[in-house]
């Protein structure tokens, strides 16, 4: 006979995460409105937090990568993943930018501004963007992949160039046969101990929140948002649309998963991600919730970490809005060829920046540079309101790697449909087994039990338990 382990109590709703980072968000826009020098005070708390975070990152992914690809029986099928991931990831790109293509020319914005490219000066860090961006190459991206050393890569935090590594490390592992079990075994047990170290990190989250949320307000405030007010919501409507509507609808036709239910059961990372407006620090959360979700831990190795310099569709929605109305407000006219070209030059050009500080300016400028037409300039018209988009291109960003990656998941008959159901239609469950808060000695990702077809069974409670130690 069987025996399980008693269920835990559910924390009191005050000390769940999601619920102290909420409230450190809503304090820091206070702070940083009512007092907005004491709210650039803060920038410190946040900027620690997200570099913190980003230092657990790359051992995390490399460590990830490694140990799925050591344990997949066929290395040919972690190279169908990749090229499938890629796939996906080019087709995704080509959506969200004629999302926005569409939406600012359905409401034309920029027209009436009348804006003067001679008379925009840019300065400062908008100006480094700019010339960075006008020598940007879209190949520079495969010449990047490639690091200078092994630990450059992990210093300079280039997630692919991790990934890239990774694969590499993993694939000699495996072709060395039962010489490489130790290694897997160290690989498991050294994850164990990066994952109980960001256990602690993740403790501190309300206060990183805080910290960046009242920086961004007492930097910028909140009286920038009426200058170009229209813009930023048009960019949140947008955005919605394209979350609910395309990746919620393909997460339901062919994945048959619910997003509102996805979407509580990232609600943590959700808070997160708002509070310190990257998608950075979310990354090893999501990556485990996936895992738990019934996701193979091979595949979720794969898409995430990459898909977050490929898959950037809160990005593509925000450069193709910013490219139109920038042309728009400085009277320049765009035939529908044209604006077809500009998608393509744009579906290269996003790919060029990823992983760079700035990278949204600089694939923007990038962009304007090659079609020559519009002014780079013209980036100063929305330069001052980036800050407040960035929350949205990141959490769009967030939600289409979190759908992309189960994506894959089907499409490799990898996902387990049981314990995915299980686990979103009780979310509360997961959050008792691997919540942050409420088992900080939670470890890595656990691999589902039976990840397989539609047909695979339902994971029973001793499974789950076993399979976390619980």
């Amino acid at each position: 006979m069987t025996q399980t382990t008693p269920e835990r109590k559910r924390k009191p709703w005050y000390r769940q995460l999601y619920v102290q980072v909420l409230v450190a968000i809503v304090i820091g826009v206070v702070l940083g409105a009512l007092a907005p020098d004491l709210g650039k005070a803060m920038q410190p708390i946040g900027t620690t937090f997200i570099a913190t975070m980003k230092v657990l990152i790359g051992p995390i992914v490399f460590l990830t990568v490694i140990g799925g690809i050591a344990g997949v029986a066929d290395l040919k099928k972690v190279g169908l993943t990749g090229l499938k991931a890629l796939t996906y990831f080019q087709v995704g790109t080509i959506v969200a930018l004629g999302f926005g293509l569409v939406a600012i020319n359905l409401v034309r914005l920029g027209d009436g501004v009348n804006a003067n490219p001679a008379a925009l000066h840019p300065t400062g860090s908008a100006e480094k963007y700019i010339q960075t961006g006008e020598t940007q190459h879209w190949w520079e991206f495969f010449t990047n992949l490639v690091p200078d050393s092994f630990f450059s890569a992990f210093t300079d935090g280039d997630i692919l160039q991790i990934i890239f590594l990774a694969v590499l490390f993993g694939i000699a592992i495996k072709a060395i046969g039962p010489l490489g079990d130790p290694i897997v075994t160290g690989v498991k047990r050294f994850t164990a101990v990066v994952f109980k170290v960001l256990s602690f990190v993740m403790k501190t989250a309300p206060i990183g929140a805080f910290g960046a949320m009242a920086y961004a307000v007492g930097a910028f405030g909140l009286s920038t948002l009426t200058s170009l007010g229209s813009l930023i919501l048009l960019f949140y409507v947008t955005s919605i649309a394209f979350v609910v509507v395309v990746l919620g609808g393909l997460l339901g036709a062919y994945v048959r998963l619910n997003i509102f239910q996805l979407f509580r059961y990232l609600r943590e990372e959700f808070f997160l991600v708002l509070g310190t407006s990257t998608a950075e620090p979310a990354l090893p959360g999501l990556m485990r919730k996936l895992s738990f979700l019934g996701a193979d831990r091979a595949t979720v190795g794969l898409v995430v970490p990459t898909g977050y310099s490929f898959n950037l569709d809160g990005a593509a929605i925000y450069l193709s809005l910013a490219t139109l109305y920038i042309a728009q407000a400085t009277n320049t006219v765009l035939t529908f060829p044209q604006q077809l070209g500009l998608l393509a030059v744009m579906l290269l050009t996003s790919k060029g920046a990823a992983g760079v500080a700035g990278g949204g300016f600089i694939a923007l400028t990038a962009t304007l540079s090659t079609i020559g037409t519009v002014p780079a300039a013209g980036i100063m018209l929305v330069f001052g309101i980036d800050k407040f988009m960035s929350e949205c291109r990141a959490l769009v960003n967030f939600y289409g790697n979190a759908v992309a990656t189960l994506v894959i998941a089907k499409w490799d008959r990898n996902l387990d449909y049981a314990r995915a159901r299980e686990v979103l239609g009780d979310p509360g469950s997961a959050e008792r087994s691997l919540g942050w808060t409420d088992d900080p000695a939670a470890g890595p990702p656990p691999a589902p039990a039976a990840a397989g077809s539609d047909e695979s069974p339902r994971v029973p409670a001793e499974a789950t338990n076993a399979g976390t130690g619980r």
